[in-house]
């Protein structure tokens, strides 16, 4: 028998996917039939799986994989319990990697100028007549060195052609190709250009999905603008690709270690240290007041010991500003005992361990305490929380080290490491420090998150409260949050990165808690993040033996699920969690889970399971007296009326849970309950009502910035316009619906929002257009990840009057065939409708 595939070669989802195609036929090639029965027979205790979501795993384009399902996967394939081990810990490896590319930070400023910045006149004057081309211009290492002062070069030419004719817009991202964590993997393209299109005025709703829709919006952005775009550190061609404009009047630069020759077209510059006389002109600007000494040539000497590299000069000036007295004789002699003594390999190296060894030790320990923070940059009050100290302090330990070039300004009040400084910092705070101290710190910097989270979301939805843990005030006193929503968008990607660090290191209390603290915030913003945290509090607090902690994150994992238009997982999902909780005495928890099985199952069109969770669950809430609760069950028993074409009962729920929502002072739930209302509304044909009830849902989220709920309501404000004969209106209220649900991968809202630009083109007599538009939300509403019953039905009948509007009558009747089955398996009265439509075709 061949050997088993090695995992790794697996660097993406689709590697581990082939990976497991090769197991597969390693192992026999058997049935995915037979894979499954293999796996339901293994996992007695929870879920049981169907032969498509096996095959799932399989296949290439997948943007996530069940870890869990994965395992019982490769355990049917080759029941080993170390290699199943080895597939577990490589998935974490790659989920953990993908999740970490999408969070990066985009600046719409160029980073400070150094003001010592010296030589490199004549790359200054090529880079500029480059940069006049029109090409980007690919700003590389020879031989790949680090700390030739790439960065550096580029934000001087920035800063210079800015000063000449300033530029109407400036981009600067760190794209992380070289970044020695591997927890900061390079940035993905996709998430780059999402954060280059907000800097550019687009709502996060209007950002498409797809990357090359992305990058298409992103040149028409700028087009006629003056505009400058720094892609720092670049890892490959294939990064850099999407996120090039190539416009008249745009100025690109690229940094990499790499001169990126696959791409095209660009202009390339290679980077060499300094020249002599260039590192002389830079200590001699750097430190201007040291004398010489006894050797004239010891400048040069120092020079030749930083091996003529910037950051390696920029380091050891550092050192000898803090020695009063020395001369440059002095510094020389010093720098040349220190490498024969240290036998330091690189420059690099010895003009680190220099400026390292020259702080004091309260200088030093902060510099290794920093260099543990999991993100890309952070503010003095994380600096502070690692540090254990005050905020004055930390500020101040930041401003030497600054000066000393050891910490570089990354934006007003946040600070980064280069990479080669936090690589030294991390190796010594791994040869000096305690293991328990390295884990003191984090622990500070993980409650400080935790806790300013808290009292952030506290403010932003008070009445969330009661679904969120008690979390105890922090060390340092809190941030100003008088805009709670501004900093929650700031520290994103560092709290996202606080959990996926904590369930790495098994710190199960704090993903579990940092996770559900969030779970309001990412919940309708950004649904693909949720699900990626929840997923890994779910690991942790499984791992940990935490069954109430892992029931609570597969529910709030479900949830995402629900937003994404993936029903059938959640449903899965929520019954395991259901059965979980079924061994402990979790009342509200259980109430909250029947609820949204109720939803689950909803979507999936079996009402009967729905409208029996849902009645379930709204009991339980009555008895725990849990008035938003009831609320939420109220809305999905309207939800459930609404979708049996029972107007006058949703209308009934929906106003019995919008008095709950007023009572509890919950904005979020008013808002839902006024949508509903106006879709309720609108069925029984009292269009002044909805829309008044429609509009007052745009004028709350204003408050809000929920972009779930604004679509929904743009939604049926142009099913409204569509109803009164507005079809301009009503198609633009679609496609702004569209954009958002798009932007919210939200896949069931995507098809909903197009049966209704269908039915918009129907209206107005455009049967091919409507044709194209339905065709298009059956697809999505039909894939097994959706599986969105009652979206397929409507798009049926809508290809089949569009069909017959074009004389297609067989072809309308086959749709009409299906559109009937579907909606007489959903229990809707409009069966009887397309009953009397196939009957009016007549043969």
């Amino acid at each position: 028998m061949s050997d088993l595939p090695d995992l790794g070669r697996a660097s993406t989802l689709d590697d581990f996917a082939e990976t497991l195609r090769g197991l597969k036929t390693w192992a026999g090639n058997p049935s995915f039939e037979t894979i499954t029965a293999r796996v339901n027979a293994r996992r007695a205790v929870v879920e049981q799986v169907g032969k498509t979501t096996v095959v799932d795993c399989f296949r290439a384009g997948r943007r996530r994989l069940d870890a869990e399902l994965v395992a019982a996967v490769v355990e049917a394939l080759h029941p080993d319990p170390g290699y199943v081990s080895q597939w577990q810990q490589a998935l974490r490896v790659i989920s953990g990697e993908t999740q970490a590319a999408a969070q990066v930070r985009v600046l719409d400023a160029l980073p400070p100028d150094l003001p010592t910045f010296t030589g490199r006149s004549a790359e200054l004057d090529r880079l500029r007549d480059l940069a006049r081309t029109g090409q980007a211009v690919v700003i590389s290492a020879l031989a790949g060195m680090a700390g030739v002062g790439k960065t550096q070069l580029a934000v001087h030419v920035g800063h210079v052609l800015h000063e000449e004719e300033p530029f109407e817009r400036i981009l600067f991202v760190n794209l992380r190709g070289f970044h020695p964590d591997p927890a900061q993997p390079p940035a993905d393209p996709a998430a780059v250009l999402d954060g280059f299109l907000r800097q550019l005025g687009v709502s996060g709703h209007q950002v498409p999905h797809p990357v090359e829709a992305r990058a298409e919006l992103f040149r028409r952005k700028l087009t006629g603008l003056r505009s400058l775009v720094v892609l720092d550190n670049a890892s490959d061609e294939k990064q850099v690709a999407p996120l090039l404009p190539d416009l008249p009047g745009c100025v690109t630069l690229v940094t990499s270690r790499r001169n990126l020759g696959a791409l095209d077209p660009v202009s390339r510059f290679a980077v060499d240290v300094f020249s002599e006389a260039e590192a002389l002109r830079y200590l001699a600007a750097a430190v201007p007041r040291i004398p010489v000494g006894s050797d004239p040539q010891a400048a040069a000497r120092i020079a030749r010991r930083c091996g003529h590299l910037p950051l390696a000069l920029a380091l050891v000036t550092g050192h000898m500003r803090a020695k009063p007295g020395w001369t440059l004789t002095d510094h020389a002699d010093w720098l040349d005992e220190r490498h024969e003594n240290r036998r330091l390999d690189s420059e690099i190296e010895l003009a680190l361990e220099v400026s390292y060894r020259n702080l004091p030790a309260g200088g030093r320990e902060f510099l290794r305490v920093i260099a543990q923070h999991p993100g890309q940059d952070f503010d003095a009050r994380a600096a502070a929380a690692l540090a254990g100290t005050d905020l004055p302090t930390a500020e101040v330990r930041l401003r030497e080290l600054a000066s000393d070039n050891l910490v570089q300004s990354a934006a007003t009040g946040r600070y980064q490491l280069h990479d080669l400084v936090r690589d030294y910092a991390a190796a010594r705070s791994a040869d000096e420090d305690r293991r328990a101290d390295r884990d003191a710190a984090m622990t500070r910097l993980l409650e400080h998150y935790l806790a300013t989270t808290a009292a952030a979301m506290d403010r932003l939805d008070p009445a969330g409260r009661t679904l969120r843990p008690e979390i105890p005030p922090p060390d340092l006193p809190l941030p100003d949050l008088g805009e709670p929503l501004t900093w929650l968008e700031a520290e994103r990607h560092n709290l996202i990165a606080s959990v996926t660090y904590a369930a790495a290191a098994a710190r199960a209390g704090h993903a579990t808690r940092m996770a559900v603290v969030l779970s309001r915030y990412l919940q309708g913003r950004y649904n693909t993040a949720a699900l990626l945290v929840h997923e890994a509090a779910a690991r942790v607090a499984r791992e940990a033996g935490d069954e109430v902690g892992y029931a609570g994150a597969l529910t709030n994992a479900a949830n995402a699920e629900i937003f994404l238009g993936r029903h059938d997982a959640a449903a899965r999902r929520l019954e395991n969690a259901l059965r979980i909780l079924g061994r402990h005495d979790r009342p509200v928890d259980t109430a909250r889970v029947l609820n949204n099985l109720g939803i689950a199952n909803a979507r999936r069109g079996l009402y009967q399971e729905a409208l029996d969770f849902s009645q379930q669950s709204l009991d339980r809430y009555r008895l725990l007296g849990d008035r938003t609760g009831q609320a939420r069950a109220l809305i999905n028993l309207g939800n459930l009326a609404g979708r049996r074409e029972q107007p006058d009962a949703a209308v009934e729920h929906y106003r019995e849970a919008l008095l709950a929502y007023r009572e509890t002072g919950d904005r979020n739930g008013e808002a839902l309950a006024l949508g509903n209302l106006g879709g309720a509304e609108m069925k029984r044909e009292r269009y002044d009502s909805a829309e008044n009830y429609l509009i007052r849902v745009l004028e709350i989220n204003r408050e809000l910035r929920r972009p779930n709920i604004e679509a929904n309501a743009l939604d049926d404000l142009g099913l409204l316009s569509t109803r009164r004969g507005d079809g301009d209106r009503a198609a633009d209220y679609h496609r702004q619906s569209l954009k958002i649900y798009r932007d919210l991968g939200d896949r069931a809202g995507e098809a909903c929002a197009r049966n209704g630009l269908g039915e918009t083109a129907r209206a107005r007599g455009r049967f091919e257009e409507a044709r194209d538009e339905h065709l298009r939300a059956l697809e999505i509403a039909a894939d097994p990840d959706v599986d969105e019953r009652s979206e397929q039905a409507r798009a049926h009948t809508g290809l089949a009057e569009a069909c017959r509007g074009l004389g297609a009558v067989a072809e309308a009747r086959e749709h009409y065939l299906v559109a009937e089955g579907l909606w007489t398996k959903l229990g809707s009265p409009r069966a009887a409708e397309i009953t009397e439509a196939l009957a009016s075709l007549g043969g």
